[in-house]
């Protein structure tokens, strides 16, 4: 097999990455002190807590975490292999954690996107599913959580457990998402109209933000492409996978919640899970939503009844599992990617 050049790569994207290096680091510094500080009695005690918690449960939720990394890794095997192009499940997991990491350092899911597309072009997979793939799995991760948080708050809304400032708070975020695949699903019917109100949108962004013309119509082409295969009938497999990893996710934190001796009734755990997860998506301009998620997330499984302290903890130790180590994994992968391109390996 031909060696793949370097040239594949964007040099411009690497550019970009290195220069905002120093100022990401200061950035996601910053907010991991503005959340860890304010908790570190909590943190202290974290060890403490998992170290007397029930093994097996703690056991559980790292294997669910891992289960959960397995799914996106299954959603990427799965769009590859639409277009009969080969890619194991490991791989496509060792991609998504390098990408995630990737994008942490600038450019969130739009370099993720990039990353995803470029690596799996280097492996040799073509061009046509190597950007469903960098497209199409952040709306089916997105699509996955809406429905958990969808779910999570009509239990509860069943249930009386929410303030009406909790139901308005709520609703108005799965409302923007909900438009947001509402207008995804307008614009594959209106892909003429679509690219013009894009195109007009771009016209009036400042030169800071603005992209241009051959990268608005290639991240549209690409948009079409992954709509087309879905409705070819080859949806199942990435759904599938998508809700594997929401469900394997919200697992890690059910198992948590067991660990502590503080078990929580499967709506509790959807509303607690999934509305954070989105508004985090919402503050695109944090990365990874860090200080986000922590404190929503342990404010609203504290305002459903879990005790504060080890709503905290549990948290805390979620995000761990879920966040940074898969983040301090994604470095090691990206090294191992671009070994592997270098070495002409596919």
């Amino acid at each position: 097999m031909s060696k793949p050049k370097r040239a594949a790569r964007d040099p411009r994207l690497w550019a970009r990455l290195k220069a905002l290096r120093p100022l990401w680091l200061l950035i996601f510094l910053g907010l991991a002190v503005h959340v860890f500080l304010p908790q570190l009695a909590q943190l202290t005690q974290l060890g403490q807590v998992l170290a007397a918690a029930t093994w097996w449960a703690v056991a559980l939720s790292l294997a669910a975490q891992v289960l959960s990394y397995m799914g996106s890794g299954y959603v990427l095997y799965s769009l590859v292999l639409i277009f009969k192009q080969k890619l194991s499940v490991a791989r496509g997991v060792v991609i998504t954690l390098a990408a995630y990491s990737m994008g942490l350092l600038g450019g969130g899911w739009v370099t993720t996107g990039a990353m995803t597309f470029q690596w799996l072009r280097g492996l040799g997979v073509k061009a046509e599913p190597a950007g469903l793939a960098g497209s199409i799995p952040l709306f089916l991760n997105n699509v996955a959580l809406v429905v958990a948080a969808t779910l999570g708050l009509v239990y509860l809304l069943f249930v009386h457990q929410l303030s009406d400032l909790q139901v308005i708070a709520f609703a108005l975020v799965l409302l923007v998402m909900l438009l947001v695949a509402a207008a995804a699903f307008w614009g594959a019917g209106h892909r003429q109209q679509l690219g013009a109100l894009i195109a007009r949108l771009n016209k009036r962004l400042s030169p800071r933000f603005r992209r241009s013309r051959r990268r608005v119509a290639g991240s549209l082409s690409n948009f079409f492409a992954s709509w087309d295969a879905m409705l070819a009938g080859h949806f199942y497999r990435p759904v599938l996978g998508a809700f594997l990893n929401v469900g394997f996710d919200a697992l890690t934190l059910y198992f948590l919640f067991l660990a502590v001796g503080e078990p929580v009734s499967p709506g509790v755990l959807l509303a607690g899970y999934g509305l954070p997860l989105l508004l985090a998506k919402m503050a695109f301009m944090i990365p990874g939503g860090v200080g986000v998620i922590e404190s929503s997330m342990a404010a609203l499984y504290t305002s459903l009844g879990a005790p504060s302290e080890k709503s905290v903890i549990v948290v805390l130790a979620y995000r761990i599992f879920s966040f940074w180590l898969p983040v301090l994994l994604g470095f090691p992968a990206i090294a191992y990617i671009r070994r592997l391109l270098s070495s002409g390996k596919k």
